[in-house]
């Protein structure tokens, strides 16, 4: 038998035989199993792992099923014989002759690492008072529902349409939901050939890119705004020209552009709700100069706002209006599924451009998420996390008020998804973060949304959906402190 003893960290969340099979399969493709000598017998690996024996005993029937061990009678389990040639053949890495590998610097065209972006620390989830914007609370998440979409899709009886490669196309049903269901309550009415599933917003927004702009073409982007999109934009070569955002939005200047980015449900990053007035104006400028304009609608439905604007895309008589948006911010971020609604034949576009990178969202979640949406699981989750938004909102108002009088946000921010800070001036928000941080509180600093040449350094950006709601008012009271301190 087998000498090596197993050991596994069981999970509490996880299943026992998930566990114990990764940790089997781990071992066998390290290599750790002599070919000629048996396994553990369940009885000895149940023992030594304290799990049932019936536990074990599945775990190995699988594997002797899917080709990894065979079983012999009175004798014990074993790798199977081709498997034991595979893993004995399994190439080592070569060391590799530095002196004459390729220098990639000199062979890289764009270097995306090197531009300023929106870091949060991999351990945030670790921090007591993590007051960062874009991670939903995961003890929200509909589980239950989201399983019972999954059990359909995976049910018996019916053709399992998604495991085969549909090129280039969307699922019908997430398409007819989109534009049945999503679409309307933000004013917009589209056909089906007019909208096109992403990986995501920022999916839709690089699509775009690559179709539109090149160098020499004059993008007007918001300022402060969202660095993604603008580093996205970049990688063109194309003209970023700033125009300055106040308590109604962008402010149209006097150059001119092609194309127009804007966020006017709520501006990233200072939350501000674009006023219908300028709403008007940008629509009759686009018109005017022949111009168009990609509006990410990206909290469409996380938006608490009691009565919501319509989307900018719903006055949109000339077909000027990019409509971007996600369906995943307020469910899990980690889904990334997002649609673009524009005109068929930029659609028809940007699909065989999608085509050519990785052919189309993994159709298994379109299904999913299309049951999902259908049965309307995705409406009652939205009406809780939109009066849990409006309880924490509420919350880290009341917190800032009290205890830090002096950092208030922009007029026109209210309710949206983040609080966009003013420091008094001659505060670093940049050393405060740091401060604030040694103390387990995490702040977003605001320089890097800005596009000046020396950007304000004392404003601040600070998330209530990550936060346990009652550490709120505690975590603002350090702030407070260390804010003190500075």
């Amino acid at each position: 038998m087998i000498k090596h003893l197993l050991h596994v960290d069981f999970d509490r969340q996880r299943g026992l035989q998930e566990q114990v099979r990764e940790t089997l399969v781990s071992a066998i493709l390290s290599g750790l199993f002599d070919a000629r000598t048996p396994l553990p017998s369940c009885r000895q690996l149940a023992a030594q792992l304290n799990v049932s024996r019936n536990t074990t005993a599945l775990v190995f029937e699988s594997l002797v099923n899917e080709g990894y061990l065979i079983s012999r009678p009175r004798s014990g389990y074993y790798l199977h014989p081709e498997y034991q040639q595979a893993v004995a053949n399994m190439p080592e890495r070569a060391p590799a002759d530095e002196a004459h590998a390729p220098r990639w610097c000199s062979r890289l065209k764009i270097t995306p690492s090197q531009q300023e972006s929106i870091l949060k620390p991999a351990g945030w989830m670790h921090y007591r008072y993590p007051f960062i914007y874009g991670q939903p609370d995961t003890r929200q998440f509909p589980l239950a529902s989201w399983r019972a979409a999954a059990s359909w899709l995976h049910g018996g009886g019916r053709e399992p349409d998604w495991v085969i490669d549909h090129i280039d196309k969307d699922v019908p049903m997430l398409i007819e939901q989109i534009r049945t269901r999503i679409l309307p309550r933000r004013g917009i009415a589209a056909c089906a050939d007019e909208i096109l599933i992403t990986l995501g917003s920022q999916n839709a927004l690089y699509l775009l890119t690559r179709l539109l702009l090149a160098r020499g073409t004059r993008m007007g982007v918001e300022n402060p705004g969202f660095r993604e999109a603008i580093n996205t934009f970049q990688l063109s070569g194309c003209d970023i020209v700033p125009h300055e955002v106040d308590s109604e939005g962008l402010r149209l200047g006097e150059a001119r552009c092609d194309y127009y980015y804007v966020t006017p449900g709520h501006q990233v990053p200072t939350g501000v709700a674009m006023s219908n007035a300028r709403r008007s104006q940008l629509l009759a400028h686009a018109a005017a100069s022949d111009a168009v304009i990609i509006e990410d609608d990206y909290d469409s439905e996380s938006n608490f706002t009691r009565n919501p604007q319509p989307a900018l895309k719903a006055g949109d008589a000339q077909g000027r209006v990019i409509y971007v948006s996600s369906l995943s911010k307020a469910l899990s971020p980690g889904l990334r599924l997002g649609f673009m609604v524009a005109d068929p034949e930029l659609i028809d576009e940007a699909r065989a451009l999608r085509r050519l990178t990785y052919r189309h969202p993994p159709t298994n979640i379109q299904h999913q998420m299309a049951h999902f949406l259908a049965q309307g699981h995705y409406d009652t989750h939205l009406r809780r996390y939109r009066d849990d938004s409006a309880r924490r909102w509420d919350r880290l108002d009341a917190a800032l008020k009290q205890l830090l009088p002096e950092c208030r946000p922009l007029p026109g921010s209210e309710h949206a998804n983040a609080f966009w800070l003013r420091t008094p001036s001659g505060v670093n928000t940049q050393q405060l973060t740091w401060r604030a941080a040694h103390a387990g509180v995490l702040i977003e600093p605001g320089a890097r949304h800005f596009l000046d040449d020396a950007p304000p350094e004392n404003y601040f950006r600070m998330g209530f959906h990550a936060i346990d709601p009652e550490a709120i008012a505690p975590g603002v009271a350090i702030l407070q402190d260390q804010l003190a301190r500075i």
